[in-house]
């Protein structure tokens, strides 16, 4: 079994998809009373209906770009069949919703392929306030519970508090944790992180960033040095450089994965407090818009609430 054979079970068993339909409830109701609106009257899809779609979509913050995608698929289907009915329309939207995630690699997670790599080395990365601590900490518990040893580096070291909140979920999911002091130099915790997990037969290394959208130079700077003492220790590290972004703040988080994707290889999306907001079609554009796949999303407050992302369960929880 390869290190992360784990991630093929059944993550959307019936408790797991149910915890999905909760958290995505305020989404699916705003989405799908939306919908009924823009088709209100109508018997067939035509260009009004289209047109109330199309502001449907993006006052969902599925993006711009992203809904005249699906409004030009819809329209092709609608000239091929010649007659589309309204009642139709939602299996239409739902089908070519799922495809879009997996032309974007927004797959079914539990056959993702990681390879043979100990320990898997994920640096993660975000502005504070997206749930990136909380990430870490409910991600470490999920690896935990499969068995395996994870180690902490608490390498956002401008922030007392994220040092202390590292510190305090170590202590919660009982795995250990690796800090220095405040203002110490983060590529040096990342070394030391690794280096130790290496030494330990650690399983898994989560890197914690610090949370700040400074400059773009500095940040890949800041990024980039921490990635080159990672390599010292075990070349090709980083594996995964996951970044975290908050599903209530919208558009706002298109501008987050912008500057993030610019100043490091982001191969991961982790997105988070679906449940608290009205915008889960942000997950749909972010997808489509940078080509990275969306891995795991919270979808709620328990430890347990962190979710690998899976296409069809996703859009299940949105229109069933």
């Amino acid at each position: 079994m390869g290190l992360f054979d784990f991630f093929k079970k059944k993550e959307t068993a019936p408790e797991a998809q149910e915890a999905l339909n909760k958290g995505l409830e305020k989404t699916k109701e705003g989405f799908l009373s939306k919908i009924t609106k823009a088709v209100a009257g109508k018997s067939t899809v035509d260009d009004d209906v289209l047109d109330n779609l199309e502001e449907v979509l993006v006052t969902s913050d599925v993006g711009v770009t992203t809904t005249l995608k699906i409004i030009e698929r819809i329209q092709d289907r609608v000239l091929k069949d010649k007659y589309l009915s309204t009642s139709e329309l939602n299996l239409l939207l739902r089908d070519e919703i799922q495809l879009l995630l997996a032309e974007n690699n927004s797959n079914d997670f539990r056959s993702f392929e990681y390879g043979e790599h100990k320990p898997y080395v994920i640096m993660v990365v975000g502005v504070n306030g997206v749930g990136k601590t909380t990430t870490i900490g409910k991600l470490a518990h999920k690896l935990k519970a499969e068995g395996l040893k994870v180690v902490l580096g608490a390498a956002d070291t401008f922030r007392a508090a994220a040092v202390e909140q590292i510190k305090l979920w170590g202590e919660r999911v009982d795995v250990r944790v690796v800090a220095q002091a405040m203002g110490s130099d983060p590529a040096s915790v990342a070394f030391d992180t690794i280096q130790s997990a290496v030494a330990n037969g650690e399983d898994v290394v989560i890197i914690d960033t610090a949370g700040r959208l400074h400059n773009k130079i500095g940040l890949m700077n800041e990024l980039g040095k921490i990635k080159k003492v990672m390599e010292k220790v075990i070349p090709g590290a980083p594996h995964e450089i996951l970044l975290v972004l908050d599903g209530s703040t919208g558009q706002n988080a298109f501008e987050q994965c912008k500057q993030f994707t610019e100043a490091t290889d982001v191969n991961a999306l982790a997105i988070t407090k679906l449940d608290g907001t009205a915008k889960g079609g942000v997950v749909i554009g972010i997808s489509d818009q940078f080509k990275i796949p969306v891995k795991y999303i919270g979808v709620g407050e328990g430890m347990n609430d962190l979710q690998l992302f899976d296409k069809k369960a996703f859009v299940d929880g949105l229109f069933k």
